[in-house]
């Protein structure tokens, strides 16, 4: 899991690459503001509206939407398994040859990435259908077994309407696997986020504190202890993290030069979120007080992040700031 906020301006230098003195000139204070500010608004659209559509997934009938519930024993376990994994994928780094491990992380995420893609543009497409499009209903049913041991495995319900998605994310995932672009990466990157948030339930809050705290510590670790997740990100091409280019505004869109964000720090923050958004409703009143402060307070956590980075020039673990805005403020 990539977890950090990182600023190319020193991050290059950590992970064993030159400084950024000797390959490009220093960003603009204007460039940077507006890095900062995008990756600020991309992180928070995933957790609002994937916070609201937890809310109707949670309320679905469709076995195929049903959400994963996170129990207080996988959130004890996902920070020391989150470890297993950065490390796993450091090494693998060290020991093979990055061209082959990214080639099978691309056409890995290329297939992923778009049915994320997908089932997030398909609410917000079936708006643009005319009345009288030919919609055909469609199920994609596994079973195993007969009679009465018969045991469904997949049982997916769509139509020509998703399909029409589908098609549309192809072209961007066909475009992020031949130019790795970083406005496709985004586009993923937005879709996994966001899908997480509405797809990934927690059972109750004290699960998600122990989730949060437990990756407390894993970020802090992973970033200020070592290396390994600096080099991991950097090395890592796959949509797992959000970009920005700081020097946009000199060189359009081939700028190079990026600020970028986890996906962990977006999704592990938006599924406790969410989770105060749906006791919110559960408590039948017409305020969302839980929601707004916990949103408000992941706004001001991630802001103070971006600030600290800002001035100390290092990489920084959003979870250290956002993590304990967000718990305060749902007490």
């Amino acid at each position: 899991m990539d977890s950090a906020l990182s600023d190319p301006h020193n991050d290059s230098a950590e992970a064993g690459g030159p400084t950024n003195g000797t390959t490009r000139p220093p960003s603009t204070p204007e460039g940077i503001a507006l890095a900062y500010g995008s990756l600020l608004l991309m992180a928070l659209l995933p957790i609002f509206f994937g916070a609201l559509r937890s809310v109707r997934c949670a309320r679905g009938k469709n076995a195929s939407d049903m959400p994963e519930t996170i129990t207080s024993r996988d959130a004890a376990r996902f920070p020391i398994i989150a470890s297993c994994t950065l490390l796993g994928l450091y090494l693998f780094f060290k020991i093979f040859s990055q061209e082959y491990i990214n080639l099978l992380l691309s056409m890995y995420f290329f297939v992923l990435g778009i049915l994320a893609l997908s089932h997030t543009i398909s609410p917000f497409m079936n708006k643009f259908f005319p009345a009288n499009f030919p919609n055909r209903q469609y199920q994609l049913l596994f079973t195993q077994g007969s009679g009465e041991s018969k045991e469904e495995i997949i049982n997916y319900e769509f139509d020509t309407k998703d399909l029409v998605c589908l098609g549309l994310s192809s072209i961007v995932g066909v475009w992020y696997l031949l130019r790795k672009h970083w406005i496709a990466n985004n586009l993923f990157g937005l879709a996994f986020s966001l899908n997480g948030v509405e797809l990934l339930h927690l059972n109750n809050v004290s699960t998600g504190c122990i989730l949060l705290g437990g990756l407390f510590i894993y970020d802090v670790f992973w970033v200020f202890g070592t290396n390994v997740m600096v080099t991991v990100a950097k090395s890592f091409e796959a949509p797992i993290k959000l970009v920005f280019p700081q020097d946009l505004l000199e060189k359009g869109l081939e700028a190079d030069n990026f600020a970028m964000l986890g996906l962990g720090d977006i999704v592990i923050p938006g599924i406790f979120i969410a989770l105060l958004l749906r006791f919110d409703i559960s408590l039948k009143k017409n305020t969302h007080t839980y929601f707004y402060t916990s949103f408000a307070a992941y706004i001001f956590g991630l802001g103070l992040t971006i600030f600290i980075m800002h001035i100390f020039k290092h990489a920084q673990p959003a979870l250290l700031w956002g993590t304990h805005s967000t718990e305060e403020d749902s007490k």
